[in-house]
């Protein structure tokens, strides 16, 4: 199937502010999302789906591979001059950390090590989490669980931008700078959606990242904490493998919400990019998701797909009718608990 084509009907956007065209407001819709209900038919159809389930034995060792390979390059680049270190942050470092996130994605579904071994999956999402530099993946688990939950959902879902994003972020330039800025807003917009208390877990995790950032600094000094960081946040911003920020719930095409892309970045980001048949099934590792697809292809193969997360990023940046604007919103009536 080909890229999609964006055809959503085009509002004004933050008029008083001199700019034209794109999105003025969600897309809120009243139904519910359309992944609980094709989970029931396709497992009903093909019951073998289930064996799919549970963990992925190869997950911990490639995770590790990862983790002590970004370790041995701290070692590596200790004396290396300050533009090297933000050349090998973006070029390679950070390419690794942003598949260590989306390895952490995976682990928060209890894949390294299975639903009976759920505090083994925090550990081990935590040891993922090093290389990153900063403590991420308690907190993420924390508000992942809500994302499958209430896909969508105002003041629940904390993927779905803010307003203010939707309003201010909605020329070429301005969304340029927001795509630079995403690890930001992703940090700090579940503050201001869904605050909710801190948990032991993510206390236990700054610990544990502080830690080992101080190791790092006291062996071999400041730059190998700023090439984790840096790759980190250079990888999760403007680079082509954050197309799939994009990719994976943005209104490319008017009413569908998740889309799937098949392309080769799956190979280094954890099958990310199967994101139909994660929604449909986020118990099933994504080493095994191709297999979904393979099994219950009538239900994958007529609906939208990407073929470029680089031609995702290009067409939100310069297409006006997309924008963080363009995203599906709907009400629940489970509201927040905590």
């Amino acid at each position: 199937m080909t890229q999609i084509t964006p055809q959503l009907p085009l509002t004004r956007c933050g008029i008083d502010m001199g700019k034209t065209g794109g999105r003025g407001d969600f897309e809120w819709v009243y139904n519910d999302q359309p992944h609980t209900s094709r989970r029931k038919e396709i497992l009903a159809k093909y019951p073998e789906i289930k064996s799919l389930m549970g963990p992925d034995p190869q997950l911990k060792w490639v995770v590790s591979g990862m983790v002590l390979t970004q370790l041995l390059a701290c070692y590596l680049v200790h004396n290396l001059s300050w533009k090297w270190i933000f050349f090998w942050a973006y070029a390679f470092g950070g390419c690794i950390n942003h598949s260590l996130t989306l390895a952490i994605h995976d682990i928060s579904h209890n894949v390294a090590f299975g639903n009976k071994l759920a505090k083994w999956n925090r550990w081990f999402a935590m040891w993922a989490n090093l290389p990153i530099g900063l403590p991420y993946s308690a907190s993420f688990k924390k508000y992942h669980v809500d994302h499958h939950r209430y896909l969508g959902g105002d003041q629940l879902d904390v993927d779905i931008p803010t307003d203010l994003e939707g309003w201010f972020f909605c020329t070429p330039a301005r969304k340029v700078l927001w795509l630079f800025l995403q690890p930001l807003f992703y940090a700090l917009r579940p503050l201001v959606v869904n605050p909710k208390p801190v948990s032991l877990l993510e206390i236990q995790n700054a610990v544990v990242q502080l830690t080992v950032d101080f190791i790092i600094f006291y062996l071999w000094g400041l730059k190998p904490i700023v090439y984790l960081i840096a790759g980190s946040i250079l990888c999760m911003g403007l680079h082509p493998i954050s197309g799939h920020f994009i990719a994976e719930h943005y209104m490319f095409l008017k009413g569908h919400e998740t889309y799937s892309y098949y392309g080769s970045l799956n190979w280094i980001t954890f099958n990310v990019g199967y994101h139909m048949e994660h929604h449909d099934f986020p118990s099933i590792p994504g080493s095994k998701l191709p297999q979904v697809k393979q099994i219950a292809a009538e239900y994958y193969d007529s609906l939208p797909q990407h073929t470029s997360w680089t031609r995702v990023l290009w067409d939100f940046v310069f297409d006006d009718s997309i924008g963080p604007y363009a995203r599906i919103k709907r009400e629940y009536k489970l509201r927040k608990q905590e």
